[in-house]
């Protein structure tokens, strides 16, 4: 038996995946998560096989979930169940420890087949995912670092080099911290760094910094 913990935090869609999984022989939801906060902490509470994560929720979305559960649980199987197909999310979610990544408009089978490939050890990944990645690998050979940053991304690791905190520079760019953190992970991300200290002196070796 297969067991799926499912975070989302639309409750009607919790629902019906849910039922339609559970009367699956093979699967059994054995916990919900309606935002990320819930995500980490019934998953390192359960350790189901596979846990299910929506991208986009409340109090924590399911990029920072994943990379907290990942933390502290490293064999953890994610599935991206998201609405999104845009690189600053596609790309965060890979980079966070997410196995597989499928878009809510799959039928509820392909969800239930990605569960099982998923838990026999593979990754499963929309097609549109492949391409985008495909692509990455091309161009990431020949384009540096920080012209995938988008101009917001830019605005903030200005910011950050002037030594602001996430916080600061939520009040100035007039943004919730939460945003603000999202760009910075996206920063941190896409320039191959592990913390703020080292992006920002990416972006004055490579003379980011006005």
């Amino acid at each position: 038996m297969i067991t799926v913990l499912f975070a989302d935090d639309h409750e009607m869609v919790r629902i019906g995946v849910s039922a339609y999984l559970s009367s699956q022989k093979d699967i059994n939801v054995i916990a919900e998560a309606n935002d990320g906060t819930d995500a980490v902490d019934l998953a390192l509470k359960h350790r189901p096989d596979i846990i299910l994560m929506d991208l986009v929720m409340k109090e924590m979305d399911g990029i920072e979930a994943t990379k907290k559960i990942i933390e502290q649980w490293a064999d953890a199987k994610i599935i991206i169940v998201t609405s999104f197909l845009d690189d600053e999310k596609v790309y965060p979610a890979l980079e966070a420890g997410a196995t597989s990544y499928m878009l809510k408009t799959s039928k509820a089978e392909e969800i239930a087949k990605a569960i099982r490939e998923t838990y026999a050890g593979q990754s499963i990944l929309e097609p549109e995912v492949t391409g985008k990645i495909m692509n990455k690998m091309r161009t990431s050979k020949h384009t540096p670092l920080h012209d995938q940053l988008t101009t917001r991304e830019k605005e903030i690791l200005m910011l950050m080099s002037e030594g602001k905190t996430n916080q600061e520079i939520s009040e100035e760019l007039f943004i919730a911290l939460k945003t603000v953190k999202v760009h910075v992970s996206n920063i941190l991300g896409k320039l191959d760094v592990h913390d703020r200290t080292q992006a920002v002196i990416y972006a004055f070796k490579h003379n980011l910094i006005q």
